[in-house]
């Protein structure tokens, strides 16, 4: 009897754990220069995953991680002022 739940429990973990072990990819629209953070590796030529094609674990993480990337902050106008150009998009 005792087997039998052990054998059970032990089922459900193993279906359970791949669906929490999310990825996150900071990635760029290449038209139009935005940034993003999503869940799938983009297949798409016109999204590329940026900051050396780094996975990151949590989503929080990949927040950070998009704030100090390069292309996904542009300086415009002749003061030199910094304008970031990001955007999430929602968790599931």
């Amino acid at each position: 009897m005792v087997a039998k739940h052990l054998l059970a429990a032990a089922a459900v973990v193993a279906f359970v754990t791949p669906s929490l072990a999310a990825e996150f990819y900071v990635v760029q629209d290449t038209s139009t220069k935005r940034c993003q953070i999503v869940e799938q590796k983009p297949t798409s030529s016109t999204m590329v995953v940026v900051g050396g094609n780094k996975v990151f674990t949590s989503r929080t993480e990949a927040e950070t991680s998009m704030k100090s990337i390069q292309v996904c902050s542009t300086t415009t106008g002749s003061g030199g002022s910094s304008t970031t150009t990001t955007t999430t998009t929602p968790a599931r």
